[in-house]
């Protein structure tokens, strides 16, 4: 028997709710571009084959997209990613193409990836793809570096606890039409 989730109402406010048309300040989204692409190159730096893979990139540029929010990066001779300029022309053009973020939340807790529609290179669309499927943050091993390994352990075990958890909560038996399958 299929029953509604408890939560499809917030789903149907939000659709229902005219999203205002807030545009951040230049230099804010320069800025937060700058730390995301310092947060990827600091994983990236922790994975040889990564850093191997995107170096035979060199000089590709990848344009990711989520309704308004865009970045476009491009590879260094070195593995890691910058941003790339202006006027450069995307290799490959990933869109995420869900447009409701209560989805998309729910879809990435799961642990599903969301749907992408990609345009430009394959070659390019395969790294990118082996380099979301391959690497990942050792989130512990950094705070480990902060706060020591036992309290480490202990904050990272708590935390895999809640998102297990709260995964069971958001996933288990809710499909992607917000009603719930038994």
């Amino acid at each position: 028997m299929a029953t509604q989730s408890p939560f499809s109402w917030i789903e149907g406010f939000l659709k229902e709710i005219p999203a205002p048309d807030l545009q951040a300040p230049a230099w804010v989204v320069d800025e937060v571009q700058r730390r995301i692409i310092l947060l990827l190159n600091h994983i990236l730096i922790q994975e040889d084959e990564a850093m191997s893979r995107l170096a035979r990139q060199k000089g590709r540029v990848v344009h990711v997209q989520w309704r308004k929010f865009s970045m476009t990066l491009v590879a260094t001779a070195a593995g890691l990613l910058e941003l790339a300029s202006a006027e450069s022309k995307p290799d490959l053009v990933m869109a995420v193409t869900e447009e409701s973020p209560l989805v998309l939340a729910q879809t990435m807790l799961r642990g599903d990836r969301p749907a992408v529609r990609i345009a430009g290179d394959v070659q390019l669309a395969a790294e990118v793809n082996w380099l979301v499927d391959h690497v990942r943050w050792d989130l512990e091993e950094d705070l480990a570096r902060i706060v020591g390994d036992v309290p480490a352990y202990s904050m990272a075990q708590a935390a895999r606890s809640w998102i297990r958890a709260l995964r069971q909560f958001v996933g288990a038996g809710v499909d992607g039409s917000g009603k719930a399958s038994t």
